[in-house]
């Protein structure tokens, strides 16, 4: 999914606001993002945002290869880092420049195949989902999950001949993510 095709479809926005609400809720988390990567540009648009920032920075763009967001996209790796003042990878500029400077952060590539999509980031994670492989592990699940729900979209929006998407594939969409949620709690 390019980032042009995300910007103009009501039912990717609806995907992609669904995928930073639940991740912020798994996580119990001030904020979470998806980034899209524009690769003709070679830039990282952000396309979601729940909790901090969300009213002002969908749509805004910064270099791919900028902060953690931009390392996880260039890498492919997920990422935790649970003091950013630490890390020389945290861009502090472009931080502030959102007006909200987290001091943790879990990142995970949204890929398909071998390709980087973009980045699922969430800020001020709780503290027990902190540094734990585990939550790693299942961000990394979650932005898998996500990045298919994508591909579906966009697979079926490049089939000329096939039906229109319709709200049947959206629904699938989110009960994929609404069942990961229901399996957190249930584990809890």
């Amino acid at each position: 999914m390019n980032v042009n095709s995300a910007e103009n479809d009501p039912l990717s926005q609806e995907l992609l606001r669904s995928v930073v609400d639940v991740a912020r809720a798994i996580f119990g988390a001030a904020a979470s993002s998806v980034f899209l990567l524009d690769e003709e540009r070679h830039e990282l648009v952000f396309q979601a945002v729940s909790g901090q920032g969300e009213d002002m920075l969908v749509g805004r763009r910064f270099p791919a290869s900028t902060g953690i967001a931009g390392w996880v996209a260039l890498s492919g790796e997920p990422m935790i880092v649970d003091d950013l003042t630490r890390s020389a990878a945290f861009d502090r500029d472009l931080a502030e420049s959102t007006a909200y400077v987290p001091d943790a952060l879990m990142a995970a590539p949204l890929t398909h195949g071998d390709r980087v999509l973009g980045v699922l980031e969430v800020l001020d994670p709780a503290p027990q989902s902190r540094s734990s492989l585990d939550e790693l592990d299942l961000l990394a699940l979650f932005a898998r999950q996500a990045s298919v729900g994508l591909r579906v979209l966009a697979d079926r929006r490049r089939q000329a001949d096939g039906p229109a998407l319709g709200r049947d594939d959206l629904a699938a969409a989110l009960r994929m993510a609404e069942d990961l949620r229901r399996l957190l709690e249930t584990s809890a």
